[in-house]
């Protein structure tokens, strides 16, 4: 069977290691995956990792984008990942962050510190859906890239682990908004608990909901209508 005819047999959307292998075999050594988790929150930092697994090393069986799996199944891969991974850092910006630099900067800059963050380091990049070129790495960009490279899925892992983690401590310091539950994503329940509480520091004033709407004055009946 020729290399179309597998392809052909391949679904486009398997999850596997095709992109990490075409890295390795342009002479790349070390390949990272990185992705990132709580961007669209409207509470708690945006958190990203990379992760450089072992090609000797098996990995997680049913391992994928951290969406697709139960929190138990996360925590367990999560803790498989770090034991065989070659390297794998997280980086996170805060919600103080996110409103000055915008979401889209933020998510940027937390893929760099966990890039950074790696020991040993990468030396080339696969991410899911965005392009650093600040970096100065080899990369490449993949949309839904957690779900068809095994080293981004990792990285999903650990990012949506940690932040997870996080959240859950923050609920300890401000219960009422129940961020170990919904972790800061737009549930009903949050912003209910926004209606009646206001913000806490975690909250990213920029993003619509976080705020009460201002009210609009009609001053019409002021109006003198011969002036």
């Amino acid at each position: 069977m020729n290399d179309f005819q597998l392809r052909a047999i391949k679904p486009v959307w398997a999850i596997g290691f095709d992109f990490e292998d075409q890295a390795r075999s342009e002479g790349y050594r070390l390949v990272a995956g990185v992705d990132e988790v709580g961007r669209g929150c409207l509470a708690g930092p945006v958190v990203a990792a990379a992760c450089i697994l072992d090609p000797a090393r098996p990995t997680p069986k049913g391992l994928n984008d951290s969406k697709k799996l139960t929190a138990a199944l996360r925590e367990k891969f999560d803790a498989e990942l770090r034991d065989a991974a070659v390297a794998f850092a997280v980086g996170s910006v805060d919600a103080d962050e996110i409103d000055r630099i915008n979401i889209l900067e933020a998510t940027k800059k937390a893929m760099s510190l966990a890039i950074e963050g790696l020991s040993p380091a990468a030396d080339y990049l696969l991410i899911d859906a965005l392009q650093l070129k600040h970096v100065n790495l080899s990369q490449k960009a993949l949309i839904k890239g957690d779900s068809i490279s095994m080293s981004i899925a990792a990285a999903s892992v650990i990012a949506k682990v940690h932040r997870d983690g996080l959240m859950r401590n923050y609920h300890e310091q401000y219960p009422h908004y129940g961020f170990a539950g919904h972790k800061g994503y737009g549930a009903a329940s949050h912003l209910e608990a926004l209606r009646r509480h206001g913000p806490c520091p975690l909250h990213r004033r920029s993003f619509r909901g976080v705020l009460p709407k201002p009210a609009v004055t009609n001053y019409s009946f002021f109006t003198d209508p011969s002036l």
